[in-house]
């Protein structure tokens, strides 16, 4: 039998409305959002063609209509329910397992308020995510030419549930790694356990500024920390990944540099002759990987909770990894500040990238919160 999910969505912004005054195209633009959230969450489209050598899948898009602005701004009784009445609207079309997309994942203690409330499993997909994370960060050094096994890697926001979840994972691929993050016997604690599951002696640090000044790699799960990755002091030529539920720091190195490649997760092909019924900016056989999440759900008619809250155990984090090979789904691109990197755009990182190392450091300005 197909297995059966949904998925939430949401826009992360209406965007302004064209005008010459800048107050005006504030208050229009609030005034959009705040008509719109009142209307009723509703299916955007119908998923079909997801088949792997061991089932075949479908499942609902259904949209939330809460700007991700909204999703954090207001109250978070009015957002769960919200994102309730979309899983339900997912339940009603035939959902069995309904899948958080952007914001949505974090509301409500990271989907536990949602799940109490709907008859079906529900996910959150950072499992899933923080694999694809690492396995992107591991693409995004071959792109660079860094070598992982010799280079320093850095895991920001360590000892938060999808830090720890990295850290174990990277801990396999690289022999120099250091764990930041703001209490040192939680880094240690953390260390140990590094020490015990792979055998590498990991160095820990609460010095967020020096840790990324020499890091070739930095995966940042840095929610948890109380500032975002400096822009400035990130080494020219490094590979940041961003596994933060606000990706706050693949924003603030974004913006600021062009000789970093800053990555927040890998675009996943799904198996099948998909057709997602609408176009959410990935190519058109590809997912982000927490909706990839989902579908292996689907697939293996796993219809139960799977990862909620701040909860991201590493034993799950390798299961799901291992059921998405199973059913032959696999890391395609990268993307970066919501959107698939061009080969073009990556290309240019390298250029600058090659053409800086050793030099003075130097950074493009800033203009309207541009590279300039």
């Amino acid at each position: 039998m197909a297995g059966k999910f949904g998925f939430i969505v949401h826009p992360p912004d209406w965007g302004d409305v064209a005008s010459r005054s800048p107050l005006a195209s504030w208050f229009r633009r609030r005034l959009a959002e705040a008509v719109r959230s009142r209307f009723p969450p509703r299916c955007l489209s119908h998923v079909g063609g997801v088949c792997s050598p061991w089932n075949e899948a479908e499942g609902w898009l259904v949209g939330v209509p809460l700007t991700g602005r909204q999703m954090l701004s207001l109250p978070e009784a009015r957002v769960v329910a919200k994102v309730v009445a979309a899983g339900r609207l997912a339940e009603r079309q035939g959902a069995r397992i309904i899948g958080l997309g952007g914001l949505a994942a974090l509301v409500g203690d990271g989907g536990r308020a949602v799940a109490a409330r709907l008859e079906a499993g529900v996910t959150n997909g950072i499992s899933y995510h923080v694999y694809a994370t690492v396995e992107s960060a591991k693409r995004g050094a071959a792109f660079l030419d860094i070598d992982l096994a010799e280079a320093e890697v850095a895991v920001v926001g360590a000892t938060s549930p999808a830090g720890r979840a990295c850290a174990l994972l990277i801990a396999e691929e690289c022999r120099n790694l250091t764990l930041v993050g703001g209490s040192e016997p939680g880094l240690e604690a953390l260390a140990r356990e590094v020490l015990r599951e792979t055998g590498l002696s990991a160095q820990i640090s609460t010095d967020l500024k020096k840790t990324a000044s020499r890091a070739d790699v930095i995966i940042a799960a840095s929610d948890a920390m109380d500032a975002p990755v400096p822009p400035e002091d990130v080494k020219t030529g490094a590979v940041l990944c961003d596994v933060g539920w606000r990706r706050r720091a693949a924003r603030t190195v974004a913006e600021a540099r062009d000789d970093v490649l800053v990555i927040e997760g890998g675009v996943v092909d799904v198996p099948g002759n998909v057709n997602f019924g609408a176009d959410f900016g990935q190519p058109p056989e590809s997912c982000t990987a927490p909706m990839a999440e989902t579908i292996v759900l689907a697939l293996e008619e796993r219809y139960e909770d799977y990862t909620l809250g701040r909860d991201c155990p590493p034993e799950r984090v390798r299961e799901i990894a291992r059921l998405a090979r199973k059913h032959g789904f696999r890391l395609s691109g990268l993307r970066g500040c919501g959107r698939v990197l061009t080969q073009e755009e990556m290309e240019r990182i390298r250029a600058n990238a090659r053409e800086r190392r050793g030099r003075p450091r130097s950074y493009p300005s800033l203009d309207n919160g541009k590279a300039g």
